[in-house]
């Protein structure tokens, strides 16, 4: 199969972090005709500017209005037309467009990835906070603007892959794979006294810094059940995670009938990227092939919860439901970036998630969107529990901080 004759519009929405990078380099090594709308980037102009040099976008935009004057210099005379702030983002993503890249990390990825799944994009998910904190009513948007949701973390492009929609009732579980990250055989005593630096050093996937801590802790894979969950409409009794420290089987689907689905694959970014660009299709590009011969063998096994209690604490939030998800992830935030600012130790980030859920019982948030609300019902929901489990877990940041400071 050779490029899609398909021409399409794309949008890349966080085109500088690593998945951004990821999908500009697979579509210069794939071929397909595109044509992009829109690149987007937080605060690294530089290279937002030479990326929008090389591709042409309408425009350009920085989450980051300090990082503006950089870019516009950089941009001045081509014609591509500069924007900056999360309104321009927002706006951004919601400029008509066949393909969006939705790869923002964190909750601030949540107004433009609603954005573009109400114009009706198919969106190609790399940002799962947004199914964390607004999935199902996400997820309705998208069925009523005729768009649809791919996703782009390894995991779910393999469920999603080996999951026949005809025979979704006969599924058992689903079992996503995790690498265990840096610290999988680490003692408590020497996990205790990590560094930043020690935990952004994954053995397998080049990742952001923050993504690479929910590596380390196992968050990642508990915010990747409870997306899993609204992905695919299975509750989290039937959701299981498995430790493989090769990273070459990404996620696999169990049939009533006793057969296991699993996609396989070198870890690079950009198959999944390319699963999403060319749905329904499938696109040629010069992939890294698996030999499993020379591989020799594949290892697995069970996640410790003892270190990592982060996965437990995602399950209790997807079974409570309703703003517990967001919670959780709005305490991770808060507690992955006092982390790497050295505020607080490795072992207080679950510590600090575990402590904002527990409180979180008295206040008034809210439940699930109904099927009527607009974009913007939904955003204000999303932030309303986002702004509570941020409040409270810098309250517990501090607490920890004048514990360890006494």
């Amino acid at each position: 199969m050779g490029p899609l004759s398909l021409s399409r519009t794309v949008s890349i929405l966080g085109s500088t972090g690593s998945v951004g990078v990821s999908t500009l380099d697979l579509l210069s090594v794939a071929g397909p005709a595109v044509q992009i709308r829109a690149l987007t980037g937080g605060r690294n102009a530089a290279l937002l500017a030479e990326q929008a040099l090389a591709w042409r976008p309408q425009v350009a935009v920085i989450a980051d209005p300090a990082a503006a004057p950089e870019l516009r210099d950089r941009l001045s005379g081509t014609g591509i037309a500069v924007e900056a702030g999360e309104a321009a983002v927002a706006a951004a993503a919601a400029m008509p467009a066949d393909w969006v890249m939705s790869a923002i990390v964190g909750f601030a990825g949540l107004a433009p990835t609603l954005a573009a799944v109400d114009a009706g994009a198919v969106v190609a998910l790399a940002n799962k906070e947004s199914l964390v904190c607004a999935g199902p009513a996400l997820l309705r948007r998208a069925r009523m603007s005729g768009g649809a949701v791919i996703p782009v973390d390894s995991e779910h492009s393999a469920i999603f892959q080996a999951l026949d929609p005809q025979h979704a009732a006969s599924v058992a579980r689903l079992v996503l794979t995790a690498s265990g990250g840096p610290f999988r055989t680490w003692s408590a005593e020497r996990m205790a006294a990590a560094t930043p630096e020690e935990a952004v050093a994954h053995p397998n996937w080049d990742m952001g810094r923050k993504i690479s801590v929910d590596s380390a802790t196992m968050m990642n894979k508990g915010l990747e059940m409870i997306e899993a969950a609204f992905l695919f409409g299975v509750e989290a009794d039937r959701i299981e995670v498995v430790v493989h420290p090769e990273s070459i089987l990404h996620s696999l689907v169990e049939y009533a009938d006793g057969s296991s689905l699993a996609q396989l694959g070198p870890p690079d970014m950009r198959t999944p990227i390319a699963v999403a660009f060319a749905w329904p299709d499938r696109i040629a590009w010069p992939a890294p092939r698996l030999d499993l011969g020379q591989l020799g063998r594949l290892t697995f096994e069970p996640p410790d919860p003892a270190r990592f209690p982060a996965l437990g604490l995602a399950r209790q939030a997807l079974r409570a439901g309703g703003p517990a998800p967001g919670l959780l992830n709005a305490a991770n935030e808060v507690a992955v970036e006092a982390f790497l600012d050295r505020r607080i130790g490795y072992l207080d980030i679950a510590a600090i998630v575990s402590e904002t859920l527990d409180k979180a019982g008295s206040e008034q948030l809210g439940d699930d969107m109904p099927d009527h609300n607009s974009p913007d019902d939904i955003l204000e929901q999303a932030r309303r529990v986002d702004r509570a489990g941020r409040r409270l877990a810098a309250v517990a940041v501090e607490a920890r901080r004048a514990r360890g400071a006494a």
